[in-house]
């Protein structure tokens, strides 16, 4: 090699080696670190039992058929006394009566009673009732704000009109409702800025009729619910032989394209315009969720990874699925999608459908029947982790920002920021900028604003998806906010 050629070669190694060092540096000021856990919220975590769980599953199971058409009189007669839906019903209340009184009464325990009319699966004027409690914000300036957990406790067979042939609903969906009753047990004793509401829906499997109307409902009555997580199907099947189940995993789905943009065309052309088809609310409630582990786990899997939540020597991941659902199957998450609400819904890694919608019973050596022996309630146990801390990080967190946007008067390589504080956020709130490549799944990088309401970053606008979120002083962070152009 020349010697020309050779002084060219070490000055460019040089210009790299310049460039690697700025590269770096800049990425080391913004890339994602995981924050502390909030000790108040790991200790309630940690209190969520899977024998509670058994309990709670092996109780609905005993229901016999929890049918919402068991509600109704059978043509055989009444059923037995401690059976069917309305039993479930008063039962799911109860429970929630007595974690209240082991609060100091700190929870307000209502009924969402209505009569379906005849439909698809509705035979008859169907009486349905959902069951909530109502867990008040301590903070007066921010207890209007909401996050939600779900799960249905009614349950079906081969026959939808039967309610005289067992319908265990073990996993489809006890398992739901023990989520449900766990993070209301364990974070009633916990102090949260925003309120939070357990819900235990009916009506699910003839067509999502009571999530419907409650949906319906928080809509009428202004409910300001940013968060709905819905836990359908998270029993973790445990069925002799399958080797393709996982118990370290747990699928959350989410929509891409809201469902009030449907038919709207001026929402439409926007979203393909911007090219957000996945930074829907519900999509980046997903993202938060996944977020939200490493503060629970020490797992640094940050940034489009899957991130494992591990309290008390058991864990499970949530990993986004983006898709608001399965194929050929619906969850309740969906009618608050359609009432313009954000909502997810969990769902075990692997079903089996042999165990779903099936009569009890056993063909050619093959074992039918959504029952008790097919539910792992470690599994449950640490979905319901995910949820609770999930639930409590949310409620805790500042609200989300409002307004927010990314300046496009000019052609510019930098990006400015702008957005306004939540409502009743508190006056030490600070905010924190999040990006990703546009090919990226979920945030990898991170920069504090402090409690500015702007901020100018050395990064394009065309390579990168952004997201605001707030954050108080113990480091709980709310949903991130994607920006809108403003010129």
């Amino acid at each position: 090699m020349s010697r020309t050629k050779s002084i060219y070669w070490v000055a460019a190694a040089a210009i790299l080696a310049a460039t690697a060092n700025v590269l770096c540096s800049a990425q080391s000021a913004s890339h994602m670190e995981p924050v502390k856990a909030d000790p108040a919220i790991q200790a309630a975590v940690r209190q969520i039992s899977p024998e509670r769980v058994h309990d709670i599953i092996e109780k609905l199971v005993s229901f016999g058929n929890r049918s919402t058409l068991s509600s109704l009189p059978p043509a055989s007669g009444p059923l037995p006394a401690g059976q069917g839906v309305l039993a479930a019903a008063d039962w799911i209340e109860s429970q929630f009566r007595q974690i209240s009184a082991e609060c100091s009464n700190c929870l307000e325990v209502k009924r969402d009673s209505f009569v379906e009319t005849p439909q698809s699966r509705i035979v008859a004027p169907t009486p349905i009732n959902n069951i909530y409690a109502v867990l008040r914000g301590s903070d007066p300036a921010q207890a209007d704000r909401r996050v939600l957990v779900t799960g249905h406790y009614d349950s079906r067979n081969s026959t939808n009109e039967s309610i005289t042939d067992a319908a265990p609903g073990a996993n489809d969906d006890a398992s739901g409702v023990a989520v449900v009753l766990e993070c209301a047990r364990v974070l009633s004793k916990v102090k949260m800025p925003a309120t939070v509401v357990f819900v235990a829906v009916a009506g699910e499997e003839q067509g999502l009729n009571g999530s419907r109307h409650l949906a319906k409902l928080a809509k009428s009555e202004g409910w300001k619910l940013q968060a709905v997580l819905n836990n359908d199907i998270v029993g973790g099947d445990t069925t002799p032989g399958d080797k393709l189940a996982r118990k370290d995993a747990v699928r959350v789905f989410s929509e891409g394209i809201p469902s009030t943009a449907v038919g709207d065309e001026k929402e439409i052309r926007s979203i393909r315009g911007l090219g957000t088809e996945s930074d829907s609310p519900s999509r980046e409630l997903a993202r938060a969720i996944v977020g939200i582990g490493p503060m629970y786990s020490g797992a640094h899997s940050y940034g489009g990874k899957h991130v494992q939540l591990s309290v008390g020597g058991s864990s499970v991941t949530p990993v986004m699925e983006m898709r608001p659902d399965r194929y050929l199957r619906g969850g309740d998450h969906t009618s608050f999608n359609q009432e313009g609400f954000a909502a997810v819904r969990f769902s075990e890694w692997r079903e089996n459908f042999n165990h779903q919608h099936q009569n009890v019973r056993t063909e050619n050596g093959v074992e039918y029947g959504d029952l008790m022996k097919f539910v792992d309630t470690r599994y449950v146990a640490n979905v319901a982790r995910v949820n609770a801390a999930t639930l409590a990080v949310l409620a805790s967190a500042p609200g989300e920002p409002r307004n927010v946007k990314v300046v496009t008067k000019e052609l510019d390589n930098n990006s400015t920021l702008t957005w306004e504080p939540p409502e009743g956020a508190p006056a030490n709130t600070e905010y924190e900028v999040v990006w990703r490549a546009t090919a990226d799944p979920d945030w990898t990088n991170a920069k504090s604003a402090k409690g500015a309401l702007t901020i100018t970053l050395p990064v394009s606008k065309d390579n990168v998806f952004f997201g605001v979120r707030s954050v108080d002083p113990a480091g709980h962070r709310s949903v991130a906010v994607p920006p809108l152009p403003v010129r």
